[in-house]
């Protein structure tokens, strides 16, 4: 599901305020594996169970917030810290 351009434009990261942008399908793929070997957390340290239709990212790729049923999901304790990971998302 991707996001019409006026409303990217205008959502952003709820702690930062960093523009976010939709994560692309290569990195969505890495997630999802990452998520699916266990130990991927939130923000809250909650446990990621599920692999991720759609996601967005921060501009300076820290944080992931999931999109479910086509509405971005800007809650700061469930965003997904990229620094979790050993490679780059």
């Amino acid at each position: 599901m991707t996001l019409p351009d006026h409303l990217l434009d205008i959502l952003c990261c709820p702690v930062s305020h960093e523009p976010l942008l939709p994560l692309s399908r290569d990195r969505l793929k890495k997630l999802n594996r990452a998520i699916e070997q266990g130990g991927v957390e939130t923000v809250d340290h909650q446990p990621v169970k599920e692999p991720l239709n759609a996601a967005l990212i921060t501009r300076n790729h820290k944080v992931i917030y999931p999109i479910v049923d086509g509405i971005p999901v800007l809650l700061a304790e469930r965003g997904i810290g990229t620094t979790q990971f050993d490679e780059a998302l």
